[in-house]
């Protein structure tokens, strides 16, 4: 599975994580930068995903692109390391404003480093 080929099409991402006491949460995430064939890099907020990681390192996320039928990609996910200042993060931040809106990128306080620990169909 080629994860350039998939990320370059448009579609929806959901990241799942859970918190140290099991609860789960689901959100809609952006496609993911990639740094090689096993690192991929979030930007998160303060919100529950990032609190979420914190506590428990392992996430999965599912990647459906937009076509018809069921093409996409699920990724289990450990996490390698948050960072709250530097290049990954400013590049996010631009981004996040340019494609959402001009204040968003303002919101995004971390870039989370991501080892992909496994690849499936999405079905």
């Amino acid at each position: 599975m080629n994860l350039d080929e998939i990320f370059n099409s448009y579609g929806i991402g959901v990241m799942a994580t859970a918190g140290a006491d099991g609860r789960v949460n689901t959100a809609v995430y952006a496609r993911p930068h990639l740094i090689d064939n096993d690192t991929a890099v979030w930007g998160m907020t303060e919100g529950r995903t990032f609190r979420n990681i914190s506590q428990n390192p392992h996430a999965s996320y599912l990647f459906r692109e937009d076509r018809p039928g069921f093409r996409g990609i699920r990724l289990h996910l450990e996490l390698l390391r948050s960072e709250e200042t530097g290049e990954m993060l400013d590049k996010i931040r631009l981004e996040t404003s340019r494609i959402v809106g001009p204040d968003a990128g303002n919101h995004v306080t971390h870039a989370v480093w991501f080892r992909i620990t496994e690849r499936r169909a999405l079905i």
